[in-house]
Parts: C-alpha cells; sequence; structure tokens
C-alpha cells in the first residue's frame, strides 16, 4: 500500500482558480494516491452539449445527457503533454479539449443544473469509496464526501486568481485579455455561490488555506502538517 496516512480522502473545495487543482495534485503524488478533479467531469459533460447541440438553459436535455454519455476518468499514463489525470468521452480522450474557450463558458451553467449535479456526484461518490484518493472540486466537502476526515478550502484574490488563468490559457496558445478573464472568474464566483443546488461554501469543518503569493511546496507542507493531526477512525 502507497498509503502514508489513515485519512483516504481528502476533499478540498474552492474557487476557479484559487490553485487547488494544483495543490490537490502535487498532495496526491506525495501520498501515492488517485487525484480527482470533478471540475474535469462537469468540462466534459458541457463538451458533450456542445457537440450534440444540446443548449446550456436546457435542464431537461441536459439531465438526459448526463444519463447517456460514458465518462471515465483515469491517471495520465504515459501521456507526457503536462496532464494530470486523463478524461475519456464516449471512448475518446478530450483531455485537453475541455480547455477550450467555449466550454470554459458554459461550465457554470451546466454544472449548476440539479440533474447533471445528481448524476456526476454518483459517479463521484463511488470513486470516493475505494478510498486513497484527493478529491477536488466545488462541493466535495459539503455534498460529494461530506464525511471526508480532510476538508480543505482553497481560496485567492479574484485577481491573483486571473492572474493565474491567464498564464495557464497563454501556455495553451490562447491570446486571451486580463480584465475579460478577471471578468469571467468573478462570474464564475457568482454563479457558483449562489446557484440553488449544492452552492460553493467551505464545508463548517473545513480548514480555510489562501494561497495567495504562496509556493505549493508550502502549501503541501501545511497540508501534511494537518493531514497528520488529523483524527481518524480505529479499524474495527
Amino acid at each position: 500500500m502507497p498509503h502514508e496516512h489513515l485519512v483516504d480522502v481528502i476533499a478540498i473545495d474552492g474557487p476557479a482558480a484559487s490553485g487547488k487543482s494544483t495543490i490537490g495534485y502535487a498532495l496526491a503524488q506525495r501520498l501515492g494516491y488517485l487525484f480527482l478533479d470533478t471540475g474535469s467531469m462537469y468540462r466534459a459533460m458541457t463538451l458533450a452539449a456542445i457537440r450534440r447541440g444540446v443548449a446550456f438553459d436546457d435542464a431537461a436535455a441536459l439531465t438526459a445527457l448526463a444519463g447517456q454519455v460514458d465518462l471515465d476518468v483515469l491517471p495520465p499514463g504515459e501521456a507526457a503533454d503536462g496532464r494530470q489525470y486523463t478524461i475519456l468521452l464516449d471512448g475518446e480522450d478530450v483531455t485537453w479539449a475541455l480547455r477550450l474557450p467555449e466550454v470554459e463558458a458554459g461550465v457554470s451553467a451546466v454544472s449548476a443544473v440539479p440533474g447533471v449535479r445528481a448524476r456526476l456526484v454518483e459517479r463521484q461518490r463511488e470513486m470516493g469509496r475505494r478510498g486513497g484518493i484527493v478529491m477536488v472540486g466545488r462541493d466535495i466537502g459539503t455534498v460529494v464526501m461530506p464525511d471526508a476526515p480532510l476538508k480543505l478550502y482553497i481560496v485567492a484574490t479574484a485577481h491573483e486568481r486571473a492572474r493565474r488563468r491567464l498564464r495557464d490559457r497563454r501556455q495553451l496558445g490562447f491570446d486571451d485579455d486580463f480584465d475579460a478573464i478577471l471578468a469571467d472568474v468573478v462570474r464564475r464566483d457568482h454563479i457558483d455561490s449562489t446557484r440553488e443546488h449544492s452552492p460553493l461554501r467551505p464545508a463548517a469543518d473545513s480548514t480555510v488555506i489562501d494561497t495567495t503569493g504562496r509556493s505549493v511546496a508550502e502549501l503541501i507542507t501545511q497540508i501534511l502538517t494537518l493531514l497528520n493531526h488529523t483524527p481518524t477512525e480505529e479499524p474495527a
């Protein structure tokens, strides 16, 4: 067993570009755990909707689509292109297609549909029950895995998150504008935090960590300290 700790499920939530995926992946690598960015599953659903011509405001059609698509999340395997995971949509590797601007623009609307969330939460819980997982998203600690022994809520200022997003987009070859990205970050925060179903908010027992101006190494050290002091249930 590669697991160094009895804490088998680590839930990480936070707004867009807060650093939660970077931190979650680094933590999973450190522990030998599976990394699951649940946002990628909602992006895959958004891509499926675009490809099949389903409108982002058609909740019934999106819910039906969520029950039809074959969606799988795998480790990066032998891919050497910087990915943190591999997403298969109906058997096709769509990992990098999930970063297309049209997917970026639609994912908050698609992920706000209760039927879509219900279907994907089922799949996420199935993966969580296997243990040895760092699960990242917006409602992991509150909805998907509320019994996770360690829950983190990762934040950063809107300007810092927009700067990171701009850097990432330019690395992918997109010539985006900072002000437009900042406006989108603020817009997504509003949608995610005010939606009726599973709004973005920290669980009552989450530890809030601000990543603004801090290195990944420093943050991982802090989280490992928390992990070592997290109570776990004694095996029966």
